[in-house]
């Protein structure tokens, strides 16, 4: 396949489908607490690319699938991963997303947090209504699954000793396994045999790794404008993302143990110096080569499906995650 469209005929290509997505959410939303509707109406309408219901739509389309059902899952997932943020926020204390307050921020913990329940119990409602066991059992263990990515990275919070191969584990639980989910979703929607599922949720998990590497890339290569939150939040919360695994790995002891300080201790008061050495050191290029190793896994993968202007829309997606600023 030759790669043709780009990210934004990607997104055309499905927005009258997300439009049904919307109305979707909106209708869904319906609760007789009005506060629910309120925090979860804000974190939903802030903005945000919508990748893993996109995902979904453009596998079913580059599968031939009509099923209204894509509309309902690509909701489920869409309320799934909101509820992931709502409560990220609480635990991380973070308190810009978007480019504006956290609903945490703006509401409090406690309906943030239960409100997020209420996104993942609703989310299971609406998975009853596909009458089909598979996609429960698919949206089930993703949830489970990003649960215990979370317990994860909770654990590995202010450990300045992990590895790359720990830090992988921790975002194909947490971030990797609801964009896997949303593809193999769109291979079950339509009837596509299982070599053809695992090829989906092979690209989904691949597209999902690359997005999250990128993203803790531009914790240190970007700005609080271009990315919409404080830069230097995973350093103060403890996170030993890839740049400063990298860092540590290729700069000398003595800028080695800066990093390893600011990790340990959640210190942001040496941030300028932190962000120095993972500059100099290499470590930004080094992850960014395995954000375009696993975008190429996920173009390996698209390649296996039906040669369509959705496949080829996914092929450009993975390309153009490389490319990413926000």
């Amino acid at each position: 396949m030759s790669i043709s469209a780009s990210t934004s005929q990607a997104l055309a290509l499905v927005a009258d489908e997300m439009r049904e997505v919307d109305a979707t959410i909106a209708r869904r939303l319906g609760s007789g607490v009005p506060l629910v509707g309120d925090v979860a109406r804000y974190i939903i309408s802030s903005g945000g690319k919508r990748l893993r219901p996109v995902l979904l739509l453009l596998t079913c389309g580059a599968l031939g699938c009509r099923s209204p059902q894509r509309f309902n899952l690509a909701a489920v997932v869409e309320f799934i991963h909101t509820a992931t943020l709502l409560h990220d926020d609480v635990v991380d204390e973070s308190t810009l997303r978007r480019g504006r307050s956290t609903a945490n921020e703006v509401f409090g913990n406690p309906a943030s947090v239960l409100v997020g329940d209420f996104l993942y119990s609703r989310a299971f409602q609406m998975m009853v209504d596909a009458g089909d066991m598979r996609i429960m059992q698919i949206l089930a263990n993703a949830t489970n699954v990003i649960a215990e990515g979370e317990v994860l990275q909770l654990m590995n919070m202010h450990d300045a000793s992990l590895d790359e191969s720990a830090y992988l584990r921790v975002i194909r639980s947490k971030t990797a396994k609801l964009f896997e989910a949303s593809a193999r979703l769109g291979a079950v929607l339509a009837g596509s045999p299982r070599d053809i599922e695992d090829a989906c949720a092979e690209y989904g998990q691949s597209l999902g790794t690359a997005f999250q590497i990128i993203d803790d890339v531009l914790d240190y290569d970007g700005s609080t404008a271009e990315m919409g939150k404080n830069l230097g939040d995973d350093l103060r919360e403890g996170k030993s993302t890839l740049p400063l695994i990298l860092a540590m790995q290729r700069s000398s002891l003595d800028q080695a143990a800066i990093v390893r300080s600011a990790i340990e201790n959640g210190s942001t008061q040496e941030l300028e110096s932190v962000i120095a050495i993972v500059r100099q050191s290499g470590a930004l290029e080094g992850a960014r080569r395995a954000a375009a190793e696993q975008a190429e896994r996920a173009i390996s993968a698209a390649r296996q499906l039906p040669e369509n202007q959705h496949a080829l829309s996914m092929i450009e997606l993975a390309a153009q995650l490389l490319q990413r600023r926000t």
